[in-house]
């Protein structure tokens, strides 16, 4: 699997790729010039808020599941790319949700970065900091 140091240069312009055509299908669909019956990303838009996040839950939850899987069976190569397939999954089923919230993968970039360099535990504290007010 690839390392740290193997990172892709071009990782965010792909995401922002997929964040792309992801867009277009959505707005494709809402034009009703994609059918939910042929186009799985359509399919996903006509279910709404609802069942987007719903789908994500799933994802999520397979996510989990294969990362157990991964882990009990040491890490076993078919293991490994059951587990990346299923945060494949997951990540894409993400983008559909940004993308019904008129949001980008740079969104979350860009949040990711602000937070680098500041400890997870200071991050959360803040943010439950601001709730309360």
């Amino acid at each position: 699997m690839t390392s740290a140091a193997d990172k892709p240069s071009h990782l965010d312009a792909g995401l922002a790729h997929l964040a792309d055509v992801v867009d277009q299908r959505r707005d494709a669909f809402k034009a009703g010039q994609a059918d939910p019956k042929t186009s799985y990303t359509a399919l996903l838009f006509s279910k709404g808020d609802d069942g987007i996040l719903k789908k994500i839950g799933e994802e999520a939850t397979e996510a989990v599941m294969a990362a157990k899987d991964a882990r009990n069976s040491n890490l076993a190569p078919e293991q490994q790319k059951l587990l990346v397939g299923e945060m494949a999954d997951l990540w894409f089923h993400c983008l559909i949700a940004l993308s019904q919230f008129n949001l980008r993968p740079e969104d979350v970039i860009n949040e990711l970065d602000r937070r680098l360099g500041t400890s997870g535990i200071e991050e959360k504290a803040a943010r439950k900091a601001v709730g309360k007010e």
